[in-house]
């Protein structure tokens, strides 16, 4: 299958790269740099001399602060961005897989978020990436919006400057004696790896539609950065963060957790528990 990447030099990007090119895909990698899926003439151009027959959006600006500061580009990159892509998409008759995030929810739930709940987004960020999803659903035939939560991987972050949560806090534990991390925030670590994987099955069904994609189980922060340092074999004096050591401007979602219903029911699941996927990257 001819597959254009969408992003390929970001965190997740280049896992997706690297598990369509494991499966013998023609692996079209476009990066930031490359692909301004702002500029629907830029993008036109680059997908239809490729001519692919899967796109695989990762594409986003997905630094939550910065959208709140500058919310005219995140829409321009998060909504308007992904109708270019959808659109072209369509036109060439290609199926379509764009990752969107938890923040589509305002946390306020109880029990892990379904497909069929109601998105109620708390921020700039969140708001931007459900618009998207409804572009895709406007303009794309055939198409997969995978919701995920919380992700680490080997390569860079872009938005975080280069670090996620497991190597900052393992940065961190080699500077500080004492760290604090928040315990009022629930999320599902999910690697990107594994949900590189899961987007690679997944594109070889018919079953489109929208789907949450993240690791079994969840945990706040402060837990997990507590089993990161279990599994490290390091010793770190860890304390709950009091509400004011973190301040932020942006409202974010207590809780975040999503279930993989979809992918479940239609045997598409490959997701363990986050503590496998973060064994795996640890080792």
């Amino acid at each position: 299958m001819k597959v254009a990447v969408l992003g390929a030099d970001g965190q997740l990007g280049q896992d997706v790269c690297i598990e369509f090119a494991k499966n013998s895909d023609e692996v079209h990698r476009l990066t930031h740099g490359q692909a301004d899926i702002s500029s629907l003439d830029q993008i036109a151009g680059l997908l239809k001399e490729i001519r692919p027959q899967l796109i695989v959006n990762t594409a986003a600006f997905h630094h939550v602060e910065r959208c709140e500061e500058d919310p005219t580009i995140a829409f321009a990159v998060n909504a308007i961005g992904v109708r270019n892509v959808a659109i072209i998409g369509d036109e060439l008759d290609a199926t379509l897989v764009h990752v969107s995030t938890d923040y589509v929810f305002d946390g306020r739930a109880d029990q892990p978020y379904l497909e069929s709940d109601a998105p109620a987004p708390l921020n700039v960020y969140g708001n931007t990436k459900l618009a998207g999803e409804h572009f895709v659903l406007a303009h794309s035939r055939r198409h997969f919006i995978l919701r995920t939560s919380a992700l680490y991987g080997k390569n860079p972050c872009r938005a975080k400057g280069g670090l996620n949560f497991v190597d900052l806090m393992l940065k961190l534990s080699r500077e500080r004696e004492e760290l604090r991390v928040v315990d009022s925030e629930r999320v599902s670590p999910t690697s990107t790896s594994e949900l590189a994987r899961q987007i690679v099955r997944l594109s070889r069904s018919n079953d489109y539609g929208l789907y949450h994609a993240t690791a079994e189980g969840s945990c706040s922060w402060f837990e997990f950065a507590r089993e990161i340092f279990a599994l490290s074999g390091i010793t770190v004096r860890l304390a709950v963060a009091s509400p004011g050591d973190f301040p932020s401007k942006v409202r974010r979602p207590g809780y975040s957790v999503l279930e993989n219903r979809r992918l479940k029911t239609t045997g598409l699941n490959m997701f363990r528990d986050w503590k496998h996927g973060l064994r795996d990257y640890l080792s």
